[in-house]
């Protein structure tokens, strides 16, 4: 099946950036560079699709997630008193190395 090509993106590195591209390219055998690129990018692309869906699979999860963001509940007594037991360890310099 034959991918039709309809598009392009532009991009300026540096002649560093390109030639450790261009070495990596090579070490996996593409035949292009341009052909590398697509496909790292796509990769890339798809894998962090799919880590976001994984987190937030429904639009309602996505608004929960988005509305405790933008407007976090008021911390109950047990976060409060998490946040005093951490500052306090934290001054002492208490470390797990002991336990």
């Amino acid at each position: 099946m034959a991918t039709t090509v309809n598009d392009r993106i532009d991009v300026r590195i540096s002649s560093a950036q390109k030639e450790l591209i261009k070495y990596a390219s090579e070490l996996r055998g593409f035949k292009s560079l341009t052909e590398f690129v697509v496909f790292c990018i796509n990769t890339e692309a798809t894998r962090i699709i799919n880590d976001n869906n994984r987190m937030l699979t429904t639009l309602e999860d996505q608004t929960i997630f988005v509305n405790a963001l933008l407007n976090p509940p008021v911390p109950n007594d047990k976060l409060k008193k998490a946040q005093q037991t951490f500052k306090r360890l934290k001054e002492h310099g208490t470390s797990d190395s002991n336990t």
